[in-house]
């Protein structure tokens, strides 16, 4: 959604909750929550990091196995770790999201997270979940087959995390504080980054650049992650394409494309055959690059592009000394490229990885997404928002508020006040949803801790709506607890009667983040079969 939002989402809660089921194989790790002095953009300064990394360290493991994290925090303020796309069956304890299921850890203080994989296979991430901590505390969760079991495509001869991010010389912890305080926008990054370097178009950035190494004739896999914030992002190889053969650690239909489109939260799984002599080209290196797709102009954004080197180690020393070849991506702007890549994405549909489309709906919401206002408390003349107000952001008109006891405990202990079990099906007031021109009254929000209550096993259909109060754009939207089912996608308002009858209910991509379309809807199917608390 953009920086001009903080807090925004609704809880899910379903019935009871269990212990973990039993898996293949245990996995430890130990994550020292500490701070580290990192120099990019030619300055220095101090960032949290896990085990002084940064991006951080890897989980390795395979679909079924567990995955136990001590963390301990080392640094100087509260922080949670979240599992982004693993479902946790039965065990939203170790989800991460502060004070959804969990208080935060303290400084000096330490917790173990238990990380169940179930159904996942593929690339997915973990990251704080706390602040503004995620833009230098993540890492890459890479799970491979079970033993015994492969990959739907021919075994890559090497895999490459890429991880797509931004980088502020300030503290953005400080910049949030900030907007808090003012009511106004958090600013815009500095620069986009790969495998936490923005690349050698920036100053004192050459020697930094990450760069991977292939041999002519063999296939990489991309592990393809978008850790940002804010930013869409355009992503290609000069020269190369790139086959999409996953998303968000489920396996898709392949197809080749030129370059992808990444949301902040998702990831993408994509096959690179190292073809320099068949491209035709004289050249043994190759810019990655990657690029703000920016929904909207005329809202702040980051208008940098991020670059890495792919170097043939086979290729002539004469052709691995000159400038890399760079990648043709969209314009920054381009929603019609975006929208057709999208498009691409579909369910295998295999018998090892088969499609199980809900058809019967139990639940219907349907969710607007906006940017709003609430007013300045009284006497307070420090409010940067429109009108003199102060921004928040709503899911039907509703702006969260972050509670003082995490829900889930609140939950299971009876505790009265924490959160209330209304949160709307419907928006509160319907309206030419994506009309850019929006009467003042309909810029007001009010905020609130409310919960959706389901019953266990009922079939979930949510269609999100954009709205174009304070400005149209897209939105990525995450679901805890639940990878879904993307069943369909359009622009304009979203017609009840007539746009179920364009869903795709054969094959639609299995997720766990969608990006809703600037003044679009995108509808979600799911099944809630995971009891707990979950964002």
């Amino acid at each position: 959604m953009g920086l001009a939002i903080w807090l925004l989402g609704v809880v899910l809660t379903l019935g009871a909750a269990a212990g973990p089921a039993e898996a293949s194989k245990n996995h430890h790790y130990d994550f020292f929550i500490k701070e580290s002095n990192y120099t990019r953009l030619c300055q220095e300064k101090t960032i949290l990091t896990v085990n002084g990394e940064f991006p951080g360290p890897t989980i390795f493991a395979r679909k079924g196995d567990v995955v136990v994290v001590n963390v301990y925090n080392q640094g100087d303020k509260n922080i949670t770790i979240h599992w982004h796309g693993v479902d946790q069956p039965r065990n939203p304890w170790s989800d991460g999201p502060m004070y959804i299921t969990q208080c935060p850890i303290q400084p000096g203080a330490n917790l173990t997270y238990t990380v169940i994989l179930s159904e996942e296979e593929g690339t997915l991430w973990w990251h704080a979940h706390s602040d503004y901590d995620r833009t230098t505390i993540h890492g890459a969760i890479v799970i491979h087959p079970k033993l015994g079991t492969a990959f739907p495509f021919k075994k890559p001869h090497k895999e490459i995390p890429i991880i797509l991010s931004e980088w502020w010389n300030a503290d953005v912890n400080q910049l949030l504080e900030e907007s808090r305080r003012t009511g106004g926008e958090v600013s815009i990054s500095d620069a986009n980054t790969i495998n936490g370097q923005p690349g050698d178009l920036f100053p004192c950035s050459k020697n930094g650049t990450f760069k991977a190494a292939v041999e002519s004739g063999k296939t990489y896999l991309l592990r393809i992650i978008n850790a940002g914030l804010a930013n869409d992002l355009f992503f290609g190889v000069a020269g190369h394409r790139l086959t999409v053969v996953g998303t968000d650690a489920r396996y898709t239909k392949p197809f080749t494309v030129d370059q992808i489109l990444i949301s902040p939260g998702q990831t993408v799984d994509a096959l690179l055959v190292a073809s320099r002599a068949a491209n035709g080209s004289s050249n043994g290196r190759y810019y990655m690059a990657a690029r703000t797709l920016a929904s909207n102009t005329n809202i702040g954004f980051d208008n940098t592009t991020a670059t890495a080197i792919l170097e043939y180690t086979d290729a002539p020393p004469a052709a691995r000394a000159g400038r890399p070849d760079f990648p043709d991506l969209p314009a920054i702007d381009d929603l019609n490229a975006s929208a057709a890549y999208t498009a691409q994405l579909r369910s295998l549909g295999s018998k090892a990885h088969p499609v199980d489309v809900p058809t019967d709906v139990d639940e219907h919401m349907l969710i607007t997404i906006a940017v709003n206002v609430v007013p300045c408390a009284t006497g307070n003349a420090t409010c940067e928002g429109p009108g003199g107000n102060r921004f928040a952001a709503s899911l039907n008109n509703v702006s969260f508020h972050l509670p003082t006891l995490d829900i889930l405990d609140a939950y299971y202990g009876s505790v009265r006040g924490v959160y209330e079990t209304d949160f709307p099906d419907m928006p509160p007031f319907v309206f030419n949803f994506t009309d850019d021109n929006v009467p003042v009254e309909r810029w007001f929000t009010k905020r609130g801790t409310k919960v959706k209550v389901l019953e266990y096993g009922a079939v979930v259909e949510v269609v999100f709506q954009d709205t174009a109060i304070l400005g149209a754009e897209n939105h990525p939207m995450h679901l805890h607890g639940f990878a879904f089912y993307v069943v369909g996608m359009g622009l304009g308002n979203f017609n009840q009667t007539t746009d179920p009858a364009t869903y795709n209910l054969i094959d639609p991509p299995f997720q766990n983040t969608v990006t809703v379309p600037k003044s679009g809807w995108a509808a979600i199917r799911f099944r809630a079969a995971n009891p707990g608390e979950l964002f």
